[in-house]
């Protein structure tokens, strides 16, 4: 294999690791239009930046939220995030914790948007309390 080929099986790996469906997501929105810039994401993105030692993939999707967050209108990297959160061991509590942080740094609307993608995220898991039961 190429040094290419090595980067992409690479990344490939990673996100397969990360979240069985996110490699499918990247593909299938970029692979048509732009099969380079997808390639970008998986070899370069995913392959040798998220995949550095010196960060656990857990603080990493810290930093990644707050950095999507911020950014807005990245709704879709949002909620892959997020699932991928979720896999690498942070709570629905932390994530929402970090969301209220971001919100002091980025503004309330985008910190509401990034918590509803995330309460969509949590309800797909199963991961939101019950209602209350009225009485």
């Amino acid at each position: 294999m190429t040094t290419d080929q090595n980067r992409r099986k690479h990344g490939e790996n990673v996100l397969d690791r990360l979240d069985g469906t996110a490699r499918a997501h990247v593909t299938a929105a970029l692979d048509d239009v732009s099969p380079d810039l997808a390639d970008q994401v998986i070899s370069w993105a995913f392959g040798e930046i998220y995949d550095r030692p010196a960060l656990p993939p857990r603080d990493r999707q810290l930093v990644i939220l707050g950095i999507l967050t911020t950014l807005g209108s990245c709704e879709p990297q949002l909620k892959m995030h997020l699932r991928i959160a979720l896999n690498t061991g942070l709570t629905p509590e932390q994530i929402t914790e970090a969301l209220l942080q971001a919100a002091v740094y980025c503004g309330m609307p985008r910190a509401l948007v990034a918590t509803s993608i995330a309460k969509q995220v949590f309800a797909e898991r199963g991961l939101l309390p019950a209602p209350a039961a009225s009485g």
